[in-house]
């Protein structure tokens, strides 16, 4: 039956011409290139938009009309025409996950990780990264999911040297978009005290802070990238505890652009506007959890690649 799955299958369970995708007022403005907002959206060089969800921690189907916190909101195939539509709008488009894709409803517990993969790779996720809950099958269930998913897994603080997932992820990946270069690295969360030992095994966590300077340094002297991205399941913030979040991350960084994050389920209106360590803007953001929430940023360029972005949430 998975077999036969499509996404006009999946569409087909809801009325499309009565869809209505509502959008949060809240709207991030900022200049990440020196350059104000109006001079760069005024010229509409370039333009790259950027999608993403987190945490959808299995959810395949939207919430019940009854439900107490989220009633009928989420839901895949809502999720699908969302996509579509900014596609179409801007086929310059990239979608991505930052963790705990698995873990929350019968079908990971009857499927394995099999249907979340398989619809994401119908929506045609371009990358994903690992947060602590895809192990919670152990490390030979999520290795048995990934001829189930088209798009990367990308992580580089967790080093899969000595286990069976060594070659299949990746620390970050390129992709070219309306001429340009974009760099997108995955960092994860220490998987000790989360996570059973014989579930991740051998698996090691490396300082994501330390590996971050590297990642994002080769990104841009060595590939030359325009943008780079960070797909983050460290958590957004922690007050009272000196632990890696993306905030704390964000401060060290030196030449990323955006950090997509996870794994607190935080639910932001629109992405945060913090300092990296040069004193320059770059954006944080994370949408929740469940697929409640879609996160959008598009990103503008004048025609030498100062760059300015504007993001918000669509309500699902």
């Amino acid at each position: 039956m998975l077999q036969k799955l499509t996404i006009d299958s999946i569409w087909n369970n809801m009325d499309r011409r009565k869809f209505i995708a509502k959008t949060s007022a809240s709207t991030a403005y900022v200049g990440l290139g020196g350059l104000s907002l109006n001079s760069c959206l005024g010229e509409s060089k370039k333009r790259l938009t950027i999608v993403h969800t987190n945490d959808v921690h299995s959810h395949i189907d939207p919430f019940p009309k009854n439900h107490s916190r989220f009633p009928n909101l989420g839901g895949l195939a809502r999720r699908a025409t969302l996509v579509d539509a900014i596609r179409k709008e801007n086929p310059n488009t990239l979608l991505f996950d930052a963790g705990d894709i698995f873990q929350g409803t019968p079908y990971f517990n009857f499927y394995g990780g099999e249907l979340e993969f398989k619809l994401m790779s119908m929506l045609k996720y371009d990358a994903a990264t690992i947060g602590n809950h895809d192990f919670d099958n152990g490390i030979d269930g999520l290795f048995a999911q990934l001829p189930h998913a088209s798009f990367e897994l990308l992580s580089a603080n967790y080093d899969f040297s000595n286990t069976i997932m060594d070659g299949y992820v990746k620390p970050y990946k390129t992709y070219f978009a309306n001429g340009l270069k974009i760099g997108v690295y995955g960092i994860g969360i220490e998987l000790k005290g989360l996570v059973t030992k014989k579930l991740y095994r051998e698996t090691q966590y490396l300082d994501p802070y330390e590996i971050t300077t590297e990642v994002e340094k080769q990104l841009k002297e060595e590939e030359n990238c325009d943008l780079i991205i960070c797909l983050s399941h460290l958590g957004y913030h922690y007050k009272d505890i000196e632990k890696p979040d993306d905030l704390k991350l964000a401060a060290k960084t030196k030449y990323t652009d955006l950090i997509i994050g996870g794994h607190t389920h935080t639910f932001l209106d629109k992405p945060t506007i913090t300092k990296n360590s040069n004193g320059s803007n770059i954006l944080v953001n994370q949408v929740g959890c469940y697929g409640i929430n879609l996160g959008r940023v598009d990103f503008y360029f004048d025609s030498a690649k100062n760059k300015e972005a504007k993001g918000t949430t669509i309500l699902v």
